[in-house]
């Protein structure tokens, strides 16, 4: 068994960045493993058949298949700004918001990225995504972050998915009138936590001078 967990990412998959941050908040050691998606290691399908990422394998043999599984076994291990540490109401709305996210916005989200695939022009999934942005932009006016005015889980959760919302069509998004909902997006995609789980692998070459 490996002295490190392993985690098995996509770099660009939302579901893993939202892993990697949780991980590195936590100030967790772990081994990376980068996935290619056209190329699954066989290893990684022997412990978790459904080949998504991400997919974590815990010292003991424990493999964790869900993003949110990660996030929550790693905020467990160590919370220092207090993520989860939070009323119970507060909880409840962080989670209902995660569920909106990871289902009803995710297939939105899809459908108005690859909108070619589908039957409708880009515009309409667009709309319809816009129930679930017009819910964070309100929540976003009366605090800095989602579920008050410091961040939480809620917040690492849900960012990677509308960052991809908005990388659709960017100059659409700077423009249209999720201000708030922009600002948050803009202190995520600049914080040290996101750019260091979004930087490429290094490859350990010894390369002969």
């Amino acid at each position: 068994m490996s002295q490190l967990p392993i985690l098995y990412s996509y770099r660009r998959c939302p579901y893993a960045i939202r892993a990697r941050m949780a991980l590195l908040y936590a100030d967790i050691e772990y081994e990376l493993r980068e996935v290619s998606l056209k190329h699954k290691p066989a290893e990684m399908l022997a412990i978790s058949p459904k080949g998504t990422t991400p997919v974590l394998q815990l010292t003991d043999g424990k493999v964790l298949e869900e993003s949110l599984d990660i996030m929550n076994w790693a905020i467990a291990q160590n919370d220092p700004d207090s993520w989860q540490q939070l009323p119970s109401d507060l909880m409840e709305l962080g989670q209902k918001l995660i569920t909106i996210n990871d289902f009803e916005f995710k297939q939105n989200l899809d459908r108005y990225k690859y909108y070619v695939r589908f039957a409708q022009p880009q515009e309409v999934y667009r709309v319809t995504a816009e129930v679930y942005l017009q819910t964070l932009e309100q929540l976003l006016q009366h605090h800095n972050f989602l579920l008050g005015d410091r961040p939480s889980w809620a917040d690492v959760a849900i960012f990677p998915f509308i960052r991809q919302f908005a990388h659709v069509d960017l100059q659409w998004f700077e423009q249209s009138t999720y201000q708030a909902l922009g600002k948050w997006l803009k202190f995520y995609k600049s914080s040290q936590l996101f750019l260091k789980v979004m930087e490429k692998p290094i490859l350990n070459l010894d390369i002969a001078i």
